[in-house]
């Protein structure tokens, strides 16, 4: 088997995929959606135990061999994870979803199901990642690795990391220690006038982490015709504090305040 790195391909060992199924705990009732199912090694192991399971693949070589190893409650969608069209592979019914994401874009593909999370019911993600980018998952405000990933995944999700892979649990092993990390999917704990407000605060904050807020939150004011002294004021928020010291709570408050103003 080639295997093609442009894809990000690291194959898991049968020894840690077993390890992997037993932290995602399937359910004989359970929809799944497996996200870059590669030669298979979780894919055989977790359809058996599911009521239907859909794998997304890009890589048609891999699908070819794959597919006769398939009982039939199982398929395989070729195609980008980031082109397509989520809300119609599966039923209805609350999905979840597995996979062990190519690092390389990792964080593209976690903002997608965030999004998706948003149109149709998802119970949970469990996800093989970067033990990097788990670790800006999990993160907690105050911390160096907390940012925009942590706010957006955290305020839609609670996450729990679960396992840790050394690289010699892939063939060929990645430069990097791998996590596996569970987003179970929830009304967001904070709730907010406008999610897209929310969002953009988010990231246009987080691009200036290093500065206080006062001056953080200037170019976001500013494209939306309001003062950050003000807005920091109203929500009760040093100015002299860093984005990365704010809680969830705080930055929705901000985000309200800005939506407000705005209608």
């Amino acid at each position: 088997m080639i295997v093609r790195r442009r894809f990000g391909q690291h194959f898991l060992e049968p020894v840690w995929a077993d390890k992997v199924v037993r932290a995602i705990a399937p359910l004989a009732g359970d929809t799944f959606l497996e996200i870059g199912p590669g030669q298979g090694i979780l894919t055989v192991r977790l359809a058996p135990k599911v009521r239907q399971l859909v794998a997304i693949e890009i890589d048609r070589d891999l699908i070819a061999t794959l597919t006769p190893k398939l009982p039939s409650n199982a398929s395989i969608v070729s195609g980008d994870i980031l082109d397509i069209d989520l809300t119609t592979l599966v039923s209805d019914d609350p999905v979840r979803i597995a996979g062990n994401l190519p690092y390389n874009i990792s964080s593209p593909i976690l903002f997608r199901l965030l999004d998706l999370q948003t149109h149709r019911p998802v119970r949970d993600a469990t996800l093989m990642l970067q033990r990097e980018v788990v670790d800006r998952i999990v993160a907690k405000p105050g911390s160096s690795e907390y940012g925009v990933l942590s706010v957006l995944v955290q305020w839609q999700a609670s996450v729990a990391r679960l396992l840790t892979l050394p690289p010699g649990a892939f063939r060929p092993p990645p430069k990097v220690a791998s996590a596996v990390v569970r987003l179970a999917f929830e009304t967001p704990k904070v709730g907010v006038r406008d999610r897209r407000v929310f969002t953009s605060l988010v990231r246009s904050i987080f691009t200036q982490r290093r500065k206080t807020l006062s001056n953080a939150l200037a170019p976001f004011a500013a494209e939306m015709g309001a003062s950050s002294a003000s807005a920091l004021r109203e929500a009760g928020i040093d100015p002299t504090r860093r984005p990365q010291t704010l809680e969830i709570v705080e930055i929705a408050r901000l985000a309200d305040i800005f939506a407000a103003a705005v209608r």
